[in-house]
């Protein structure tokens, strides 16, 4: 298949995609910080840059897009039809770095929560913060955010 847009077009567009500071992102860290809690962002001391840091829990947050991260099962995850060698290898490279991240910072002594883009994508979070705040007063280790209802 043929992409509709000319090469420069394509390349300004996927250049305006932003690994930080993304909207769902946005809306956790509102909502946590609502909630009283204080963090750090991006802190590249941490393998991986996490979204969120919260050196006080001993605990990070990390806010994965659906289509770049390939959350299992969800509808966001989809593949596009253009160079399918190309995004199978960009895929699965973001996902072997994600692993091989999570697991630097859990034996550095980190937990860690991942909630996915599309858990964020109702309007209402509350539901989704008052779990996250109660899993960061926990001792639990790992936290993951499924797909909430969609709107």
């Amino acid at each position: 298949m043929v992409d509709i847009v000319d090469s420069a077009t394509r390349s300004r567009m996927m250049a305006g995609i932003r690994g930080g500071n993304t909207v769902p992102e946005m809306k956790l860290r509102r909502a946590l910080h609502a909630r009283g809690f204080r963090f750090r962002l991006h802190d590249r001391k941490l393998s991986g840059t996490p979204d969120i840091v919260l050196p006080r829990w001993s605990a990070v947050v990390e806010v994965r897009g659906c289509f770049w991260h390939r959350h299992e099962g969800c509808r966001y995850a989809t593949n596009p039809s253009t160079r399918p060698e190309f995004w199978a290898n960009k895929f699965a490279t973001n996902v072997t770095r994600d692993r091989r991240n999570v697991e630097a910072l859990r034996e550095a002594g980190w937990r860690i929560a991942l909630v996915w883009e599309c858990s964020l994508k109702s309007a209402d979070i509350t539901i989704l913060a008052d779990d996250l705040a109660a899993w960061l007063r926990s001792t639990d280790p790992h936290l993951e955010i499924p797909e909430s209802a969609s709107p």
